[in-house]
């Protein structure tokens, strides 16, 4: 299905996001390389990719990041974020942040999100 483009969309946890559209499966750091082939072909395959996760880490730390620290699950395949503060579209020039959860600001939003 994935490999022959017959996908529209896929959702996928994801464990960090970089700005430039590349992410992080949830799971590499804990498999080894050869458990995450299947969602690297998904997000590959998908004309249209949305990661979720949580928007930071327990430490505070931003989750979308400038770079990735584990192997990337797909290159420049992200089309949206959806984490618990925040729905953000992912575009060449950078990030657009749609929605906001009830409580927060974009400001707020903006903080817990890595720059440049």
């Amino acid at each position: 299905m994935s490999r022959g483009g017959h996908l529209d969309v896929a959702v996928l946890g994801g464990s960090k996001c970089r700005r430039r559209r590349s992410f992080e499966l949830e799971n590499s750091r804990r498999e080894s390389l050869r458990g995450i082939g299947g969602a690297m072909d998904i997000a590959a395959g998908a004309k249209t990719l949305i990661v979720c996760m949580e928007h930071t880490t327990k430490d505070g730390a931003p989750k979308i990041v400038k770079k990735c620290t584990y192997p990337l699950t797909c290159l420049a395949c992200v089309d949206t974020i959806v984490t618990d503060l925040a729905v953000v579209d992912v575009q060449p020039e950078g990030l657009l942040l749609r929605e906001v959860a009830r409580g927060w600001t974009a400001e707020e939003v903006q903080a817990l999100t890595a720059h440049h």
